[in-house]
């Protein structure tokens, strides 16, 4: 059986098993957009990596003149920030602010491992 489908899934085969010019069509376009996905998620994952070294930075920054490695007033900030940023390209604010969330609460548990470190931001996993 080349095409299954239950009512939340469905599996997609090579494009030449459909006959149907329709689904034929709809499987090489489909090809094309998740192409792109991939490349996009490929350059996320880059610009991920590239802010994480960044913070890292901040975290010795801050582990070298005693900050807390929280900033509530900029998180505050950064939360109005993702929310305008999100309105103006078209995507639900939510779906900002859980990203936010994730890379504000991953980059203090980094700058918490470098204080505790003394300073040293080897105790990451930061390659550059």
């Amino acid at each position: 059986m080349t095409k299954q489908h239950t009512s939340d899934e469905t599996v997609i085969d090579a494009e030449g098993d459909w006959q149907d010019p329709k689904v034929a069509d709809a499987v090489a376009k489909i090809a094309q957009l998740r192409q792109s996905i991939d490349n996009i998620d490929m350059a996320i994952v880059a610009m991920l990596a590239e802010r994480f070294k960044c913070t890292a930075q901040v975290g010795v920054l801050k582990a070298k003149a005693g900050f807390a490695p929280a900033d509530y007033k900029r998180e505050e900030f950064q939360l109005e920030r993702f929310r305008r940023i999100a309105a103006a390209a078209g995507l639900d604010p939510q779906i900002a602010e859980m990203y936010r969330d994730f890379v504000v609460t991953e980059a203090k548990k980094r700058h918490k491992r470098i204080a505790d470190a003394g300073d040293d931001p080897g105790v990451l996993d930061v390659f550059a």
